[in-house]
Formats: C-alpha cells, structure tokens, sequence
C-alpha cells in the first residue's frame, strides 16, 4: 500500500518542488520511503512522485518509481497472484531482479499491453508511462478498492491517490461544484465518478485510461463490470454445489491476502463476513492468526465479547481494545483532512480507531467488506423483498396520507421502537418509500438522506442531480429481480464511494494497508450468477456465506441480530458536539459561504433540537460538511 501523485504539464512550468510538496502529503500513505522523477519531453513535462509502505520485498529493489526498459511505473495497492504470473512470464522470456509485485506489473504491461489487467488478482490503482509509444497507461481495480483522483484544465493534469495532493499544486483551481454538494447532502459522500471540486473526476472502478501525449486524446474504457455477470443466466446447480465452490473460492481468495512480508491481521467483528474471513483462514493455516476488535462501551458499541468468543473458539491471537467515547469524539477533527471531500458516515471513527490500534502490531489488516453486497447481507434487503407485495397493493392516496402523519410524530416519540437499532433513520426513510413505493424509488429512498426536493429547498443556486449509478439501468429485464437489482446498485454505489472509502482512508490514517478479502473480483462474478434463493433464503441473509461460517463454528455462536456500528450522533450533537454544531452550522457561516438558504437549514437545526431525532443524519451531513468547508476552503 503506498500513495502517488503525478503530473502531465504541457506549459512545462510544474517543478521538482511541486511535486514533492504533492507527494509529500500523501506520507501517512508510505512512511518508508519515497521517490520522485521529472521528465521532460519536446512538448511537456511529466512528474511521478511516489510514497512507500513496504509489504513485499522489502529492499531497495521495490523502490518506485520503478524502470523496466521504456516503462516506468507508480503503484498504489496489491498484485496478490504476482508470484504465477511471473512464471508465465519467465517462460515467456521475461526475468526478474526483485521479489515484488511492481516489478510484475510493469513485465505484464510490456508483455499484454492493457490485457494485462485480466491476469492481475488484487487491488491497485497505478500510472505507467510509455516512452516508446509516448502514451500514459492509468487503471483502477475491479471494485475501485484503491482511489484515483484526476484533475484536468488548460493542459495541466494532475493524477493521485487522494485529493489533497492536489492543492500543493499552484494552478489548482478548488471551486465547488454544487451538484455534487446537493448529492453528498443526499448520499453522505460524492458518488463516483464525480468529485466535489469541478474539473476533478474519480477513475472509475474497474476502468483505464490511455493518453496520447502527442495528440492529447484520452481514451477511457471500462474493461470489467459486475452487471455482466448479474446479466447470466443463474447457475443451474444444487446447493451442495454451490457452497462447496463458494468455500474454495474464499479460501483462495483469502489465502492470497496473506502473501507479505511483514505481520497480517484480522479485523474481527464478530459477525459472519469477518468469522467467515478468520475461520477459513485459520483451519488453512498452522500459524496462530492474529485478530482485532474495538469496543467503545459507552455510546453502546460493543461487539467485543462476541469477537472474543469466537476468537477463543477458533483459538486465534486475540487483541481487544476498549476505547471511550471521548476518545472518538478526538477524532472527529480530523475526518475532513484524510477524508478530503466531505465524508459523512460516522463508523469512520472506530475503523480508524481500531486501525490506529492494530498499527501497534500489524502492517497489514484484512477488512471482510462486500460480504453485504456480494451475498446479500443488508437489512434493507429484507425490508424491500418483505415490503414491495404490500406496498404494491397499498392505493398511492394512502401511502402518502400515512407519510404526512408521521410528518407529525417525531420518530423519539414512538414507544419501544425508538431504542431499536438505526430506527430513527428508518424511520425517516420509509416516508419517502411509502410515498413512491417501487424497486428503483425504495432503493432510492433507503440510499438518500434528502430527496431531490428537498435538498434542492437547501440551497439556493438550481441544482442538477448528478447522473449516478444509483439509477442504472444496466440489469436487464430478463435477468431483473429486486434482490440483484440491489445488490449490483450498492455494490456500484455504497460500497465503492462509502465502505471502500472508509477502509482505505481510515487504515492509510493509521499507516497500515487494509485488504479486502471477500472482494476478489472471482467471488463476485461468482456470486452474481448464483440464484437468488442461495443469498436470500427464507428471510435470512447471506444464506450460503452462514452455511459455510456453520461449519467452523457453532450456528447458536453466530446467530444474532446485526450490529454495526452505531454510533450516537444524535446524543452527541444533543450535548458533547451541541457547541461545535453552533459554531459550524451558524447564520454567519452559512451565509458567508452563500450555499444554503439559511431560512432552510435554521428549520433543520430547530426541529433537530426540539427532539425530531430522526433527522439526526441530515444534521451530521451537514455538519461533516462544513467541517470539511473549514478545512479546505478557508484561509488558514
């Protein structure tokens, strides 16, 4: 895992200074070493900077940039499966000078041209340069787990692995783009590719990009998609077979992750997707696994004593860490600077707590994320499968009669419920699925926090929404069915611009690499051609991902309800943060910033206070908002 930052400057005017001062901030990235190279050419001037944290080959012989004859390359991220391919290779009459993965990457270009990307089983984002052909060669991984910024204007493009890098460059231009505000106000984060600053993009998941530095023409292409394999046929097979394939999948797939050199963990919640993680591996391995878990017991989170039973069960190496709430609280300053763009989801701060914790013992920590989206595992999935027959059957009149009475009770005045887990939140959502109540408006509705009414009543400029992949329409109609419908939009959606997001900034934070074993691009095409009956089993999630936990560990161990991380934000805005929020979201600076109808935000924030704590997310969204406002786009 390492960073990069890269320019093509064809004023020729970028310097060495500058692109050290972009690399540079990238150094929680790849604290063990860095690397910078300056080339210039007839007609422009390109840079590569690089950040180094070092997981295999450790020696100077991975240093980066990396030469192989006419190629140079920076690389962020992992080719786990490099150890084949170099095989392929030295048949093919390529040879080796070191143990690393770049090394292979660069061998592979020269050899497959952009085919190469068929063979690599990793994740990464990277920027090669081709100085015979004069071209740029830059790619994204399958599910988009490493990020890659671009910026373009007037001949200067600027590449990297986070945003921030960005502003070191003297021609940088940081203009908001207020589409994409009012879609982070309704997401929690900027749906790829768009970013919050115009004339900046995210190379899509699962994308490349040539450019021809003679003509200038970029040509981008996206040379994997899952929607090709929710679009099969569904596999024809029992479900013996399917689990059996599945576990051999996994174990592959997370035997791979393991491939360093230096120490690897595991991050154990205690649910399926990490059990599912920790007991393959462990029953793989004769070496004792080590596990971390993070309990804040005070604000209610707290998977730790199931971790630990399970742990215990599968005789791991265990780490438990209890923090206190004020100890996450410390960090909620500093969401806006390693998040970059405004970011909103709040479980960032125990990943980053428990990354900075496990930084005590690993360089290496295996996240299980995907398992929701790959094997069906979210809540809102059983909520649309058990809702859609009723609210088809439900007159429109009467639906949205009911949405108007809960417009009236605050969801904290409901008895009992009001304790359940992210009931509040819930509970606002389902007004807007009891008013539109089919598949692409529940989907819709369960993924905004604002709709696109009532985000545009927030600001004051006309807004267009954004063309995202929350409304594709990829799935067809012969293949539709409303549990992959979901399953493809959130693995396109939150799972890149949220969950991936999270992981990788929070890990980085704590200068440690997070993988993702369940997202093997392997098990996800597999995944998708299942039938839909082998995830969503009679009202249970992940149905065939337990079958296979089951088998390592005890079924009364696992089954309980989803946890999550829930953390209290309403609590905390209500009193810890109540003096933070006055300061951030106050008459002065929401007009001073000249965004938001202030009228508008003032309701919010009353309503809020009067108890509605339902719109606890909306306020958090805002909050993250203009914390990140105050981070980025003031004079300091």
């Amino acid at each position: 895992m390492c960073g990069f930052a890269a320019f093509i400057d064809y004023s020729q005017k970028t310097d060495l200074n500058t692109l050290q001062a972009m690399t540079r901030t990238l150094h929680h990235r790849g604290p063990d070493g860095e690397g910078f190279e300056l080339i210039q050419k007839g007609n422009f001037s390109l840079g590569l900077g690089h950040k180094r944290l070092s997981i295999l080959d450790l020696s100077e012989a991975g240093k980066q940039p990396m030469q192989h004859q006419h190629l140079r390359v920076i690389f962020n991220g992992e080719i786990y499966n490099f150890e084949e391919i170099n095989k392929e290779l030295t048949v093919l009459g390529h040879s080796f000078r070191s143990h690393s993965d770049t090394e292979t990457l660069l061998h592979a270009y020269e050899e497959w041209g952009a085919k190469c990307l068929e063979k690599f089983i990793g994740m990464f984002s990277f920027v090669v340069f081709d100085e015979k052909q004069n071209k740029i060669f830059a790619a994204r991984d399958r599910a988009g787990v490493k990020p890659f910024f671009i910026y373009e204007k007037d001949g200067l493009m600027l590449l990297a692995s986070e945003l921030k890098a960005f502003h070191q460059h003297p021609l940088f231009e940081k203009e908001i783009d207020t589409n994409a505000l009012a879609a982070f106000m309704q997401y929690g984060n900027i749906p790829s590719p768009h970013s919050i600053f115009k004339k900046v993009r995210k190379l899509g998941a699962g994308e490349y990009l040539y450019l021809d530095l003679a003509t200038k023409k970029i040509e981008q292409k996206k040379y994997w998609d899952i929607y090709n394999y929710y679009n099969q046929p569904k596999k024809n097979i029992s479900f013996k077979q399917a689990k059996e394939e599945t576990k051999a999948l996994l174990t592959s797939s997370f035997q791979y992750r393991m491939r360093a050199d230096v120490p690897v963990g595991i991050f154990l919640s205690g649910g399926y997707d990490s059990a599912a993680v920790t007991s393959i591996l462990q029953a793989n391995n004769s070496q004792q696994l080590k596990t971390f878990t993070i309990g804040v017991p005070d604000i209610g989170l707290n998977e730790a004593p199931y971790a630990k039973e399970v742990a215990n069960h599968l005789g791991t190496d265990h780490y438990e860490f209890q923090c206190t709430a004020n100890e996450a609280l410390e960090l909620i300053h500093k969401l806006p600077y390693h998040y970059d763009e405004p970011f909103a989801d709040s479980s960032a701060l125990p990943t980053m707590l428990v990354s900075k914790m496990a930084s005590e013992h690993v360089t290496v920590a295996l996240s299980a994320d995907g398992g929701d989206e790959i094997f069906a595992g979210y809540n809102r999935y059983d909520y649309l499968l058990k809702m859609l027959p009723k609210l088809e059957k439900l007159p429109r009149f009467a639906g949205k009669t009911m949405a108007n009475i809960m417009d009236l009770i605050p969801s904290n005045a409901i008895p009992v419920l009001k304790h359940k887990y992210n009931f509040h939140n819930r509970y606002e959502k389902m007004k807007g699925i009891l008013k539109n109540p089919d598949a692409e408006s529940i989907m819709l509705s369960l993924s905004q926090q604002f709709t696109d009414d009532q985000v545009q009543q927030l600001l004051k400029e006309r807004v267009t929404t954004l063309d995202t992949l929350y409304t594709s329409k990829a799935l067809k109609k012969e293949h539709f069915s409303p549990l992959a419908y979901m399953q493809a939009i959130d693995f396109n959606t939150y799972m890149l611009d949220d969950i991936l997001t999270k992981v990788d900034r929070a890990t980085m934070f704590a200068s440690i690499e997070g993988r993702e074993p369940l997202l093997d691009h392997r098990i996800a095409e597999y995944a998708a051609q299942l039938p839909d009956d082998f995830k969503y089993h009679k009202g249970v999630k992940k149905h065939i991902l337990r079958e296979i936990v089951h088998d390592h560990i005890p079924r009364e161990m696992m089954e309980r309800p989803k946890q999550g991380f829930a953390i209290p934000i309403a609590e905390w805005m209500w009193k810890e943060l109540k003096e933070h929020v006055n300061h951030f979201i106050s008459e002065e600076k929401i007009t001073q910033q000249g965004f938001f109808n202030w009228s508008a935000i003032e309701k919010l924030k009353r309503n809020f206070y009067a108890g509605k704590k339902e719109l606890d997310f909306k306020m958090w969204y805002l909050l993250m908002f203009q914390m990140w406002y105050d981070e980025w786009m003031e004079a300091k």
